[in-house]
């Protein structure tokens, strides 16, 4: 709720691990020079979130304002009203990474939500920069995009091409992503994971029928010399290290996950195959634009995206729920 008399607004704030509340937080009236202000239209809750709520993030301090999946209206000026997706990844612009285009992995990143507080609230202040028209999208639609735009870059970064074999590990929101634009480059997408109900999701909602387990024998047939490309959306070490056998000779590792472990994998093994491994983080404006593309275009099927929508101020009541729940859900949406 955001009382306009008061200046007051609610905050979803994840207090420390296991402890999540309403709080309220004033409402920004007032944004610094270069940035927006936004007025929260939806937001999507991401594995990132749980993974505070579990206390397993590495990059976090606690308390925090979660939520950086966010869709918006800017409140004032000359495009006030106007319905934008919010790029949740705050960049320096003056260190190497931002001067060489590359501010998804700026060596100061602030992540809405990791870093600095997030959009699970009423009305936010954003850069001007980070903000991308979503003409043509629902806000519920322009509040996925943050998150399918991950496994954009992720498929961007990998140099996957038609006719490429490529297994996903991991199907999860963030996996799916990524299956959605290797298929859409015209890749031959197999899905692996522990879950039986995330892979029976994935055939369901998403058509995807190549599936396996992680007890299955993959080196065999058309896939005896492995694939051309394996992603991890897992966030597991043992399963990283799994998936190194099952790449071709030419073939590449894509991290997608972040997890806290060390990854081990045989040197020899590697260099035999000339192997690569990528890492992938956040995302950049053309991602962004590439998923909004796709979005308009019909590619993406946002409706099966979307599991549920659900008001801000029951979420501290449902959200150890949706935490056990996942593997059934693809996206829950938040509206305050």
């Amino acid at each position: 709720m955001t009382d306009m008399r008061a200046g007051t607004m609610d905050s979803i704030v994840c207090l420390e691990p296991g402890r999540i509340t309403v709080e309220s937080r004033p409402l920004p009236v007032t944004a610094p020079e270069g940035w927006v202000l936004v007025d929260i239209a939806a937001i999507g809750i991401c594995g990132t979130d749980y993974h505070i709520f579990e206390g397993k993030h590495p990059f976090l301090e606690y308390p925090r304002v979660i939520g950086h999946e966010l869709s918006g209206h800017i409140v004032e000026g000359p495009d006030a009203g106007r319905l934008v997706v919010v790029n949740p990844y705050v960049s320096c612009g003056t260190c190497r990474a931002c001067r060489r285009g590359k501010p998804n992995c700026c060596s100061r990143i602030e992540v809405l939500g990791v870093h600095r507080d997030g959009g699970m609230c009423s009305r936010i202040a954003v850069p001007a920069q980070n903000l991308y028209s979503a003409e043509g999208l629902t806000a519920r639609q322009a509040a996925m995009v943050e998150f399918l735009a991950i496994g954009a870059h992720a498929v961007s970064r990998s140099g996957v091409c038609a006719g490429d074999l490529v297994l996903v590990t991991g199907a999860g929101p963030i996996g799916i992503g990524a299956a959605i634009f290797a298929r859409l480059a015209g890749a031959a997408v197999h899905l692996m994971d522990l879950s039986g109900g995330r892979l029976d999701l994935a055939r369901d909602l998403f058509g995807f029928d190549r599936l396996h387990r992680p007890d299955d024998d993959l080196l065999r047939g058309e896939l005896a010399d492995g694939f051309d490309a394996v992603f991890d959306a897992t966030g597991s070490a043992r399963a990283i290290e799994a998936g190194f056998p099952l790449l071709a000779h030419g073939g590449s590792t894509i991290l997608v996950s972040v997890v806290k472990d060390d990854i081990t994998f045989t040197d020899s093994e590697f260099h035999k195959r000339e192997a690569r491994i990528v890492g992938s983080r956040n995302a950049l404006k053309s991602d962004f634009e590439r998923v909004m593309e796709a979005m308009r275009s019909g590619d993406v099927p946002t409706d099966a995206i979307a599991s549920e929508t659900i008001g801000l101020a029951e979420l501290p009541q449902r959200f150890s729920g949706l935490v056990e729940n996942r593997e059934h859900l693809v996206k829950v949406l938040v509206t305050p």
